[in-house]
């Protein structure tokens, strides 16, 4: 199962804000979703979090400055190519103001009102929880339409 990250950047001025990305192209196209991608061979997971801020949305983020809050097994059993465990951050500091890349169109959106609609469906399950701050560990089962969550497990 291939390994991925994904990072969220928060801030809190003018209001608590989440830094999501629509994805032109690739896996996910047509959704909002964290900034991130895979892990190279070889490389650590937080390193391929930081490399993958800054290729896709041209910021950078110290190692130090991501705050790991959730690791989710992604299982497609009608497409086992997309089978995936996501390494999830949190960054309330980076460097470069985020920007339009080949892959991503980032943009602010409110804690309060995510365009969960528009994103993965296990995303409403997760991510509200981890913006309040609760370590999650979690399993989500896509039925065939691969679209919908068949099943979901957490234990944590």
């Amino acid at each position: 199962m291939r390994a991925c990250t994904e990072c969220f950047l928060l801030r809190d001025e003018p209001r608590r804000e989440v830094l999501l990305g629509y994805k032109k192209i690739g896996f996910g196209a047509g959704k909002y979703a964290g900034i991130g991608g895979k892990v190279n061979p070889g490389e650590a997971v937080i390193d391929a979090a930081v490399r993958e801020l800054e290729e896709e949305i041209g910021v950078r983020v110290d190692v130090a400055w991501l705050e790991p809050v959730a690791e989710l097994t992604f299982t497609f059993p009608a497409r086992p190519s997309w089978n995936q465990v996501a390494h999830v951050f949190l960054a309330t500091k980076w460097e470069g103001e985020p920007s339009e890349g080949d892959e991503m169109v980032p943009s602010w959106h409110s804690v309060g009102a995510l365009p969960l609609d528009r994103m993965w469906s296990d995303t409403a399950e997760w991510l509200p929880r981890v913006l309040a701050g609760h370590a999650t560990i979690a399993r989500f089962i896509y039925a065939p339409d691969n679209e919908s969550v068949h099943e979901m497990i957490f234990d944590k």
